[in-house]
């Protein structure tokens, strides 16, 4: 399939992220960190997990500053600058609020059409799975020129925790997450179940289930594919103003 975005298109530019060093994240939501003049800001953490092999006080991050009436804090904690796989600097996004519009822009931008057809229309948040209690990140409806004319209920799960150069999720025991797969799963066949990982760094070269954080999850995610459940890994660059498409990774699993 030809006219696909290459590798290290842009997909989101935004104003420069401001740096500084973090000194402490506490009560999961919070993060203290020192500007470069020497100001200590507090700031929302969006990232309520452990956040494995990210989280070094003392290390450089970057902040994106958006005061509003309707926010406690003016600060938000974006990204986080670790040792790569092979050594050198490497800027992860740690914000997860971020990944769904991230991989909707992929979709949107063509990036996705080698694994999922063409896309007509993209709906966030639909009410799924039994009784519709739950809430499928994005639901794709193909263009009528799509081979596969089958809805595709896709979730998207926020990926920073690696070893070497593979990245893992979960980084710890996630029922959500468990329960997230036994409803793609669900949907199968009538409908295609794609789960995507969001790699949200640049120096990974493939994805494999957390199996040591989760075993469960593990079992879940290799049952789920035995199944019909696609994932698809994709990778991205996260710089200060922007971020950039790195491509899709293959699943070791």
């Amino acid at each position: 399939m030809t006219g696909l975005p290459p590798l290290g298109t842009p997909l989101m530019e935004f104003e420069p992220l401001i740096d500084g060093v973090l000194r402490k994240r506490y009560k999961r939501f919070l993060a203290d960190v020192e500007l470069a003049d020497g100001e200590i800001v507090t700031a929302h953490c969006a990232n309520t997990g452990p956040m494995t092999g990210v989280l070094h006080p003392g290390g450089r991050v970057r902040l994106r500053y958006a005061p509003s009436p309707k926010r406690k804090l003016a600060w938000t904690w974006e990204q986080a600058d670790v040792p790569g796989a092979d050594g050198t600097p490497c800027w992860v996004g740690v914000n997860t609020g971020l990944p769904n519009r991230l991989i909707r822009a992929a979709i949107e931008a063509g990036c996705l059409q080698e694994h999922l057809g063409p896309i007509s229309t993209i709906r966030p948040e639909v009410a799924y799975g039994e009784n519709r209690r739950s809430r499928i990140d994005l639901l794709l409806t193909p263009t009528e020129d799509n081979p596969d004319q089958r809805p595709i209920y896709l979730e998207v799960k926020n990926t920073t925790w690696s070893s070497g150069t593979t990245a893992l999720f979960p980084d710890t025991v996630t029922e959500r997450g468990q329960k997230h797969l036994i409803e793609l799963m669900g949907v199968l066949p009538e409908a295609r179940g794609v789960l995507v990982p969001c790699l949200s760094r640049a120096d990974m070269l493939d994805f494999a289930p957390g199996d040591e954080a989760d075993p469960r999850y593990g079992q879940l995610f290799r049952e789920a594919r035995q199944a019909g459940v696609e994932v698809i890994p994709c990778c991205f660059a996260f710089e200060a103003a922007q971020i950039r498409w790195q491509g899709v990774r293959p699943v070791r699993a």
